[in-house]
């Protein structure tokens, strides 16, 4: 990516906990804090990482013309699921805790929250850096030899990568004290549900050995049950 590239991811992922703290109104929030620290390690860092290990994927991931080859329902779902998972939820949970609209939860279970965002973006950004087609529509790379990833977090499930995003939405309710945290996280889960199911779909029917490996990974976001 060119360096006015970088400046702009940065830009985009400064942008939610900039966006947390003007809704919350309190900057002594250290919940917020660190959730701040969390996704900018993953945002930014897991970037850095994936540059480093996937040269080139990142680019792939937002280049125009490439991306004009995704499949007509992902032109919308991308979008909808890029925001769903962020810029809403940290909105929500700022104005929760400017109003106090949620019981005070005791610290230990703000710290398991912490946890679960930390685990759900580092299975995320690990996704990101094992499949080097990670690509951020739904397209078969025909041009780069699109293959089956199924190392790493893909021996677990499917796709790893919208689990670990999903994962880390309890723990947002939990690490920020949110109980209306769950409208836009019931929101973002069902994006995230019917775009998997129409990706999967998609996988199976153009991208050869996805169905053998269905067989081998049978759970798509969540181990024994989906």
């Amino acid at each position: 990516m060119t360096f006015l590239q970088w400046i702009r991811l940065v830009i985009v992922y400064l942008l939610i906990p900039i966006m947390l703290f003007i809704s919350a109104g309190d900057l002594g929030w250290w919940q917020a804090w660190v959730y701040s620290v969390l996704i900018m390690v993953a945002g930014v860092g897991g970037r850095i990482l994936t540059e480093i290990y996937n040269p080139g994927l990142l680019a792939e991931r937002i280049d125009v013309e490439k991306l004009k080859g995704a499949k007509s329902w992902d032109k919308i779902l991308a979008p909808l699921m890029a925001i769903s998972l962020s810029y809403p939820l940290v909105i929500v949970a700022g104005l929760d805790h400017m109003f106090s609209a949620s019981p005070i939860l005791p610290v230990w279970l703000s710290i398991v929250g912490l946890v679960l965002v930390a685990v759900g973006y580092s299975f995320a950004t690990w996704a990101l850096i094992e499949n080097k087609f990670f690509s951020s529509v739904v397209r078969i790379q025909k041009e780069r030899g699109h293959k089956v990833c199924d190392t790493g977090p893909y021996k677990i499930v499917r796709h790893p990568g919208y689990a670990g995003n999903l994962l880390a939405l309890p723990g947002m309710a939990l690490a920020l004290n949110s109980i209306w945290l769950i409208i836009p996280s019931l929101i973002a889960l069902i994006i995230a549900i019917i775009r998997t199911s129409l990706e999967d779909k998609i996988l199976q029917e153009e991208l050869s050995g996805y169905k053998e490996y269905t067989q081998r990974v049978r759970y798509r976001l969540i181990p024994w049950i989906y």
